[in-house]
């Protein structure tokens, strides 16, 4: 049974339906990109995991149906997601970040060893422990987006858009520690992503949307070795 299963889900803001259908699945332990151009409902399909938009169709996490369910019991059921535009507190240190990341929590010893993990996989923070999250750099907040959503421990990592705004080698960088992530700590996946080449670093298979609707499905290598993915993606 998958992990995560989408069937044939809508979505909607107020009176204007802009997913159409959308079905995908995730296995324990997996990654499935979502590829799209802007306006594609990449990031809808992300909220509507998360409870954020009315949605039509259903949603199951673990065989429990999360249709409609509220963001909150969302992220408590073990789903954590790190939005476009990072979301970190600005007047909170990273060390303080981290640990909001960490609230549904009482295992002590797991949260520090959690934490220990974060500056492990993100060596800039571990500099910057006792700044402010706003004195960052672009590259840093997306760390630290990244690290909060791992100090809740979830099953399921929801990825937005986690290279817009980097500068290539940072982007490089942050998706080397998603991928050790993955390997390491068996954390399953949804990644959201424009950048292609570096979706397809970490994720087993994809889904291409339009529109709305999903236009290709497959592998990863088999979508890498679509012309139409490549023209528009890999910049073949």
């Amino acid at each position: 049974m998958s992990l995560l299963q989408l069937e044939d889900v809508t979505a909607a803001y107020g009176h204007s339906e802009v997913l159409h259908g959308i079905s995908l699945s995730v296995d324990d332990n997996a990654a499935v990109g979502i590829l799209g151009a802007n306006g594609a409902g990449k990031t809808t399909t992300l909220r509507a995991i998360s409870g954020m938009v009315k949605v039509g169709g259903r949603i199951t996490f673990d065989g429990r149906d999360i249709t409609g369910v509220r963001p909150d019991r969302v992220a408590s059921l073990g789903i954590a997601h790190v939005p476009e535009g990072r979301g970190t507190i600005g007047d909170l240190s990273v060390r303080d970040n981290l640990r909001v990341g960490a609230y549904l929590r009482k295992d002590r010893t797991g949260i520090a060893e959690d934490l220990e993990l974060c500056l492990d996989l993100f060596p800039n923070l571990r500099q910057r422990i006792g700044s402010n999250a706003s004195a960052l750099s672009g590259g840093e907040q997306q760390m630290l987006a990244i690290s909060r959503a791992i100090m809740a421990k979830p099953r399921l990592i929801l990825l937005d858009e986690a290279s817009l705004g980097l500068a290539p080698s940072t982007a490089q960088n942050v998706y080397r520690a998603i991928r050790r992530l993955r390997e390491e700590q068996g954390v399953a996946m949804v990644v959201v992503e424009q950048n292609a080449m570096l979706a397809f670093s970490v994720v087993d298979s994809a889904i291409v949307l339009e529109t709305g609707a999903v236009s290709l499905a497959g592998s990863r290598d088999e979508l890498a070795g679509m012309d139409e993915v490549r023209r528009a993606y890999l910049g073949g």
